[in-house]
């Protein structure tokens, strides 16, 4: 069995991203994804067919894609777009969602991937932290967009997917301002992609409102390959994969890049994708890989639904985003034995996958990957665990550690430690043969199927009522969901508050997947540590076994 850094998919992005540097005579170019994309687009097969959108059965070539995302890049440089501006895409997975990422890839302009369900007030807080010059979105959020905008002073050319009479469409733009060159005379930017912004990723960590991670050129290169590890051989027998994540998850990312890289074909879908839905796309057009949440897979396996859907053209699936059981894996291989299945614990911070699991026990998180450095150490004395099968936090260090919070240094302090070690907040332990194992989890970050959930976001909406005291917001495990968030209230004396008040509250103030679903706990007091932090350990524990009231 060869080894997994020797995978002929890492060698394959290696020799092409040399192609690069040989044209151009910059040794870095081989981080510059924008080159290496085009480099892809223009190599592949012009009928071949980069992308499908399952919901209306709409195909787009390479070819296509190749001159809509070069005509879009000579418009953003009409436009006065200038290196490491930033546009933001909040859109459903359409086959003209990559196009303006893509051109932003060419020119070093930074994108922002977000969530299309955010209201206005989650949206004001994306804005001041990015500053976007172009927001890309469908009509149905042009006036959450401009209100957002207006509240933050800034300005911003809005273009919408879909035709608008009275809003720039994206067909439109290119029309006016992207000219009639062909993709062949197309120039990328020149830049330094080590350390040039490529994806602003929002995350929340354990300490408050989301952040933005700042994900580098250099950083996607080193980490993308990685994920597809399994693979000792190119072209890779993935032909068709099936993408369900958003476009702020990093997973969809990964896919919107290695598609045209490894030129296999992207199943898509621009509706709601409701397990009914991705069980009629498996069903209609079999792909053989798809990468998912183990949320969501659990949807797709519930008892009475599996059936109505035939997983056996599945050969290679991704599994992560949050804890992965050793059951949901076994069901998975009982149902398809002849699926490979790669377990991927990641961050954001770190663009994605920290291990390796191929080759690692069913209920490990795998074993080291390369480029990476790794160090378990006791949460409350830093102190470095050298020996097996005692839990520590995991450190990392390397060159897909994320560049830091974009505009935002108090955060990016303190997410290294004094000698650069990035901090997981995740405890890990380890066996006698380095296979990981994930233990328990110090951030409080909470994922409602597809979206990540601020605790602290939710409370600073509960802590406005006038009846509250203190709050705290933590989640339910729920097996099909992910986590359900239920906020744990102290009154105020004399004040009579409902736990119905307390969930209208955050319905009027926040989007769907940040309300209540968990119910509300009405407490005398809030676990605290013992330097009177909140215990958000014992916050979750507590919930688990106090009355809610939904």
């Amino acid at each position: 069995m060869r080894h997994p850094s020797s995978n002929a998919v890492y060698s394959y992005i290696e020799e092409l991203s040399y192609n690069v540097v040989a044209k151009t005579g910059k040794p870095s170019d081989r981080y510059h994804v924008g080159k290496i994309l085009l480099e892809s687009l223009k190599d592949a097969p012009s009928n071949n067919i980069l992308q499908i959108d399952g919901t209306t059965g709409e195909e787009d070539t390479f070819k296509s894609a190749l001159e809509r995302s070069t005509r879009c890049a000579t418009a953003f440089r009409n436009l006065g777009l200038q290196y490491q501006d930033v546009i933001l895409i909040m859109a459903p997975n359409h086959i003209n969602l990559v196009i303006p990422m893509y051109a932003a890839l060419f020119l070093g302009i930074k994108v922002a991937g977000v969530d299309m369900t955010l209201g206005v007030n989650e949206l004001q807080h994306t804005f001041k932290c990015c500053v976007p010059k172009i927001v890309f979105c469908q009509n149905s959020k042009i006036e959450t967009v401009q209100q957002a905008l207006n509240l933050q002073n800034i300005f911003a050319h809005i273009i919408t997917f879909d035709e608008n009479n009275d809003i720039l469409s994206i067909s439109k733009f290119l029309d006016q301002y992207g000219g009639q060159e062909e993709p062949e005379n197309f120039l990328p930017a020149e830049f330094n992609p080590v350390e040039t912004y490529a994806f602003l990723v929002t995350t929340s960590g354990s300490t408050g409102l989301p952040k933005t991670a700042a994900l580098s050129h250099k950083n996607i290169i080193m980490s993308f390959p990685l994920l597809m590890t399994i693979r000792t051989e190119f072209p890779t027998p993935v032909k068709l994969g099936l993408v369900v994540s958003p476009i702020q998850w990093l997973s969809s990312t990964f896919s919107f890049i290695m598609g045209p890289i490894l030129r296999y074909t992207r199943l898509q879908t621009s509706s709601l994708p409701t397990p009914e839905h991705i069980h009629s796309l498996i069903n209609k057009y079999r792909p053989d890989f798809a990468n998912m949440s183990p949320t969501f897979l659990i949807s797709l396996l519930k008892t009475g639904e599996q059936e109505k859907c035939d997983f056996s053209c599945l050969q290679y699936m991704l599994v992560g985003g949050s804890v992965v059981t050793a059951d949901l894996l076994e069901e998975m291989q009982k149902i398809n034995p002849k699926l490979k299945i790669g377990v991927v614990y990641g961050l954001t911070e770190t663009t994605g996958a920290v291990f390796d699991s191929a080759y690692s026990p069913i209920n490990s998180v795998g074993r080291p990957m390369p480029f990476l450095q790794y160090k378990l150490v006791d949460p409350t004395t830093n102190e470095e665990i050298n020996e097996p099968n005692v839990p520590g936090e995991l450190l990392l260090k390397g060159p897909t550690i994320f560049k830091g919070y974009y505009n935002n240094p108090e955060m990016t302090a303190a997410a290294f430690d004094k000698d650069g070690w990035l901090k997981s907040g995740d405890i890990l332990y380890r066996d006698e043969y380095y296979n990981y194992y994930f233990y328990d989890r110090i951030k409080m970050i909470l994922k409602y199927k597809s979206h990540q959930v601020s605790p602290v976001e939710i409370e600073s909406v509960i802590i406005k009522h006038p009846g509250v005291l203190d709050v705290a917001v933590t989640g339910i495990p729920d097996h099909e969901c992910g986590d359900l968030p239920v906020a744990l209230v102290i009154l105020r004396d004399g004040h009579s508050v409902t736990a119905q008040e307390i969930k209208d509250l955050v319905k009027e103030s926040l989007t769907d997947s940040k309300l209540l679903r968990g119910g509300v706990i009405f407490v005398e007091e809030l676990p605290t540590t013992s330097t009177s932090k909140l215990d958000r350990i014992k916050l979750k524990e507590l919930a688990k076994i106090l009355k809610r009231e939904q």
